[in-house]
């Protein structure tokens, strides 16, 4: 007889009950509320984004003085493969500095992270998410946003937008 071994991804673990029967799948990752002192891991996963321009730079600083701000997507080994920052402008929210490492694009990971923003937001009482992308949007429209005009936005957020980035605004109602 052969035994073949599944890859790590493919693992399954016996059900809570721990009946022969029921199986699940082993996640790949978690989605969690970073950590104060994970601002350096949260500018390292932006960087490569952030060199094709599909996101703003920012300071280090940034990422360790609002890394309260963020949901992150870890894997297994505790690495930080997605992260969103969530910030709160009166009753809406603003998504911003989406990203998921190139190798897990595809894997439900950003559909996991944009679900994670949206319980995060509603728990805040936020009503509308807003964000800004240079990118076709695709995962987002298929979680619900639609094209906004920026002045439907938190105006403070929306004025910090940069003209020459031709961002567009997306909005979904909680």
């Amino acid at each position: 007889m052969t035994t073949a071994t599944l890859p790590p991804a493919a693992r399954a673990t016996p059900s809570a009950r721990n009946h022969p029967t029921r199986w699940r799948r082993v996640p790949e990752f978690s989605v969690r509320p970073a950590r104060e002192d994970e601002g350096p891991a949260l500018a390292a996963l932006s960087r490569p984004f952030v060199r094709t321009g599909a996101l703003r730079e920012r300071p280090l600083s940034h990422y360790l003085s609002g890394a309260r701000d963020f949901l992150v997507a870890e894997a297994r080994d505790g690495t930080i493969e997605g992260c969103a920052g969530l910030r709160e402008h009166a009753d809406a929210g603003v998504l911003y500095n989406f990203c998921v490492a190139g190798h897990r694009q595809g894997s439900g990971m950003g559909g996991r992270l944009l679900h994670a923003a949206f319980a995060a937001a509603r728990a805040r009482s936020l009503t509308t998410l807003f964000t800004a992308t240079t990118g076709s949007g695709r995962l987002f429209l298929r979680h619900g946003f639609a094209p906004v005009a920026p002045a439907l936005a938190p105006a403070a957020w929306a004025r910090s937008l940069d003209p020459a980035r031709n961002a567009r605004v997306l909005a979904r109602t909680l």
